[in-house]
């Protein structure tokens, strides 16, 4: 792990992403909170000014959609949710543009699905987009677009925490802050006096998920499992994160001065562009399991996947493809592209190369995986 301080983790991220939930951003009464959004966007140009590249992730949509329409209740049909995005969409942008508009800035409205990062060509389109929105001194704004994403087609985030990881993800040592209603993460339910805020995640433990308590809302749709998740995926790929309450007028600006606000992420190390997007970014075609044996020459020793060590595959999927390699436990421990289709590994699963020849008339790769192409993920 890196060790870094609060105040460094601010001062030297060239990149700093911003996430604002919708329990945040809209009232009791699901409407929008102008007040609130035009002091958002007073410390995100503040943030800019110091000479940071800035990029909001912002809900709001499906809340301001439902102020329009006087709805108390977030429908649970996703063809309804998908309209009421719509339809909040362009209130939402419209009240971003009036606030910065104070400044004689520009907002940059960017709809992303999940299929425009899972494919590598997308996912340099999308960075090098950010870049040149950069050189006009905008401000990014990304909202999954809600009214075509659809879990079927895996062209959904699943929430906005996930897209922010994953738009952060785009970056070397980015910072990501999340901010949210409550003032962090807890070792017990949040409201109870007893649970404590736990300043700093120094490293991950299987009973981390376990302590979350949710926090549930009929206008937000992720939690602080999800928050957790996007956590996870960034400090692996070497990024901080930092969770903090939103409703805290002053939080970003103590976050600037590196006051202990929220709980921390700091990064687990550093992966390149190539492994960053093996990793997080795309999705797995196809999985592979692994017997006790290849899991420790993986994890522990950093060795290619041979298929000796292979007990199982699952899915259908092509030579080149991403596939995810799971543990006798069915935990995903790694992904990387496979040298192999669904087809031949099914014949040569468990067998050495001398076998493969045997069985393919030839043994094209010693290696099913190899280590290059291999990015851990547990």
């Amino acid at each position: 792990m890196v060790s870094l301080s609060r105040q460094e983790i601010f001062q030297t991220a060239e990149y700093v992403v911003v996430k604002v939930g919708t329990n945040v951003l809209t009232g009791a009464d699901g409407r929008l909170n102008v007040a609130r959004i035009n002091k958002l966007v007073d410390d995100l140009v503040r943030i800019q000014s110091l000479g940071k590249k800035v990029i909001l992730v912002s809900s709001g949509a499906v809340g301001a959609g439902m102020g329009i329409l006087g709805l108390e209740k977030r429908p649970v049909e996703h063809p309804k949710l998908q309209a009421i995005a719509a339809i909040g969409q362009g209130k939402l942008m419209q009240t971003y543009e009036e606030a910065l508009a104070r400044y004689k800035k520009y907002p940059a409205q960017i709809l992303l699905t999940a299929s425009d990062l899972i494919h590598r060509n997308r996912y340099l389109n999308a960075r090098n987009t950010f870049i040149s929105l950069f050189t006009y001194g905008v401000l990014p704004i990304v909202n999954e677009n809600d009214t075509v994403s659809v879990d079927e087609l895996n062209s959904t985030f699943g929430d906005n925490d996930r897209l922010a990881a994953l738009i952060a993800n785009l970056f070397m040592e980015p910072l990501l802050i999340l901010l949210t209603d409550v003032d962090g993460l807890y070792d017990g339910d949040p409201a109870l006096e007893s649970s404590k805020l736990i300043p700093l995640v120094d490293r991950w433990t299987p009973d981390l998920m376990t302590m979350v308590a949710e926090k549930r809302s009929g206008r937000s749709k992720g939690g602080m499992s999800s928050k957790l998740k996007a956590a996870q995926i960034l400090t692996t790929a070497g990024g901080s994160v930092i969770i903090a309450n939103g409703d805290d007028e002053s939080t970003l600006t103590r976050i600037m001065g590196g006051e202990e606000v929220g709980t921390a992420f700091f990064p687990k190390g550093r992966l390149l562009a190539r492994k960053r997007w093996l990793g997080f970014a795309a999705v797995p075609k196809g999985a592979v399991v692994i017997d006790d044996g290849a899991a420790r020459a993986l994890l522990e020793k950093g060795k290619s996947l041979l298929a000796v060590g292979i007990t199982g595959v699952r899915g259908i999927f092509d030579k080149g493809d991403i596939i995810a390699i799971l543990n006798l436990r069915g935990e995903e421990v790694a992904r990387g592209l496979t040298n192999y289709n669904h087809d031949e590994l099914e014949r040569i699963h468990g067998r050495s190369c001398g076998d493969i020849r045997e069985i393919l008339g030839e043994c094209p790769y010693e290696e099913v995986v190899h280590r290059d192409n291999i990015q851990l993920v547990g």
